[in-house]
């Protein structure tokens, strides 16, 4: 079943299978950041917009029986994946059905939250983080991943079609309410709340044919060109066209696509 404004790129099945592949692409770097954060045994971490809560299982694991890891999201089918690995894993897990505005966290109540491509997506970024500043205890951290510059997506080779439809992605997440690169002004935000920031780094990602990594934008591709004709931004020749040159370059094994650049942000109460 649809559910009508729950996330860009929906909530279905094919979206749930597209966030797994996603997750698996995208752990080590998660990781990276958490072990940067110093997340451990015990700890009361959120993880913000947690869609089907892949991470949220991943963090479960690190906080152990004695913490507990709160996702929240306002898809309630994404919430009722994780209700089922909370189920099924008999993990520490809050599953929170909520957008991030009606989000009710109690002061000091947090030792750490993880985000990654969810403020890109609310029209109040500063605001959230705002609210979560106050629900992190003293020395709580924030470990947030956040795209930085979208336009860096691009192929080589340069396909026309390709580029085309990409761009016009990027034109859609600039017309809409939304910053899409809200990565670059999260260090802004977070020095604006008087949090220190611990660590910055840039996460450039370049993938080939015929690995795991390559299938990420690819499936990206089939979900939001199809989104884009019905915005009508693409019509279905479009469509057609830019699939053929992903097509084309995908049996060229030097082919490379340079996913769009991605900031973390480590930032301490």
């Amino acid at each position: 079943m649809k559910e009508d404004n729950a996330y860009i790129l929906g909530t279905d099945a094919d979206e749930l299978n597209r966030l797994k592949l996603q997750h698996e692409v995208w752990l080590t770097e998660a990781e990276i950041g958490w072990n940067l954060a110093e997340f451990k045994s015990g700890q009361v971490i959120l993880d913000l917009g947690c869609g089907p809560g892949y991470c949220t299982e991943a963090l479960a694991h690190i906080v152990g029986e004695t913490g507990k890891v709160i996702g929240v999201d306002k898809s309630n089918s994404f919430i009722e994946n994780l209700r089922e690995i909370k189920r099924s894993k008999d993990l520490s897990i809050e599953p929170n059905l909520t957008d991030f505005n009606s989000l009710s966290l109690d002061n000091d109540s947090l030792d750490g939250m993880y985000c990654r491509w969810a403020l890109g997506w609310v029209s109040n970024p500063k605001e959230i983080l705002a609210k979560v500043k106050n629900a992190l205890k003293p020395g709580g951290k924030m470990v947030i991943q956040e795209y930085f510059n979208w336009s860096t997506h691009q192929t080589k080779p340069e396909m026309p079609a390709l580029k085309k439809a990409i761009n016009t992605a990027l034109k859609s997440f600039q017309e809409s309410e939304f910053e899409i690169n809200v990565g670059s002004f999260i260090p802004q935000y977070i020095d604006s709340l008087g949090m220190r920031i611990e660590n910055l780094r840039l996460i450039p990602k370049l993938v080939t044919p015929g690995s795991r990594s390559w299938e990420w934008p690819k499936t990206f591709y089939y979900s939001y060109f199809p989104r884009l004709l019905e915005m009508g931004y693409l019509d279905d020749q479009d469509v057609e066209d830019a699939i053929n040159d992903l097509e084309k370059i995908e049996i060229q094994p030097y082919s490379t696509i340079c996913c769009p650049m991605v900031v973390e942000i480590i930032a301490e109460k």
